[in-house]
């Protein structure tokens, strides 16, 4: 019997606990000019992960176009770091 409680956890996974809600939604709930950025960009962001950046971003005190800006070189670090391992 104690066996089986414990195979019970197994069937839930804790993906399905970390990702709540719709990501469209998600996508559709950023600013304009950040969706625009997004439907741009050369990587599959997450609007999460977009949204974080811009957040911080502005936070600083930073204006929309040097929010876009920073989103624009994290994304070629992103590039330059995947690329390195491919030569």
């Amino acid at each position: 019997m104690a066996g089986r409680i414990g195979m019970k956890r197994n069937l839930v996974s804790s993906r399905a606990r970390w990702r709540s809600g719709c990501p469209m939604s998600r996508h559709d709930a950023l600013p304009p000019a950040l969706r625009r950025w997004v439907i741009h960009a050369a990587l599959p962001w997450s609007a999460r992960s977009v949204l974080r950046i811009w957040t911080r971003a502005l936070q600083q005190g930073q204006s929309e176009d040097e929010a876009l800006a920073r989103l624009d070189a994290a994304e070629r670090a992103t590039l330059r770091r995947e690329s390195f391992g491919c030569a």
